[in-house]
């Protein structure tokens, strides 16, 4: 159970940072400068583009031989903060692109500038249209942050393989943990099928 309470706390926290560097990537892969969607997009393929264990282990080895002290926790909200903000903002830069152009046409006739465009026309349909994705993300976030174990960090994963090396119980024990996140991981699927399914129909 302490395992399965620092998984959801790692969670929430790359969702929650992964939300806010995700919409600042989203915004700068639809910015009216090119020098910036570049940026952006060599950001986005550089985190898309590499495993999220590698990632972890360059954050948490590649900021120690910068002789700054990083302790494991530090470092895996880090590295899924970046690998989240990597994956929503594509999510999201897809759905402000998948909007009809009439939508900025419109706001740009009525003398709305690109800030509060994005902000009151363009962001909340697109986050609307996302919305399915961005909670498919979040099951796979989940499931990512078994990797955290990789560094050293006691999550949910590497909490059951302690317990399997101390009762000599594998099978069970990785039962129980596949169970646990099975458990956390189907209603959120069937929640992004059913708003898919919602989306769909009310697009009809």
């Amino acid at each position: 159970m302490q395992g399965l309470q620092w998984t959801l706390i790692l969670t929430v926290i790359g969702f929650a940072g992964g939300a806010i560097g995700g919409l600042l990537v989203a915004l700068a892969r639809t910015a009216p400068y090119a020098a910036i969607r570049r940026c952006a997009w060599a950001f986005i393929e550089i985190f898309r583009g590499t495993p999220l264990l590698m990632q972890l282990f360059v954050v948490y080895y590649g900021i120690a031989l910068l002789d700054i002290p990083l302790n494991p926790w530090a470092a895996v909200a880090m590295g899924l903060t970046f690998h989240a903000s990597a994956f929503l903002g594509e999510i999201w830069r897809g759905g402000i692109e998948s909007l009809p152009g009439g939508q900025t046409e419109a706001a740009k006739a009525l003398g709305i500038h690109w800030w509060p465009r994005m902000t009151s026309v363009i962001l909340p349909q697109a986050f609307k249209v996302s919305l399915p994705a961005t909670v498919g993300f979040l099951v796979q976030l989940l499931k990512g942050t078994s990797l955290a174990a990789i560094i050293g960090f006691t999550e949910l994963a590497r909490t059951g393989s302690i317990v399997s090396n101390l009762t000599y119980k594998p099978l069970l024990v990785y039962a129980i943990v596949g169970g646990i996140y099975f458990l956390l991981c189907w209603p959120l699927s069937v929640c992004g099928r059913r708003l898919e399914k919602r989306l769909a129909g009310s697009a009809r």
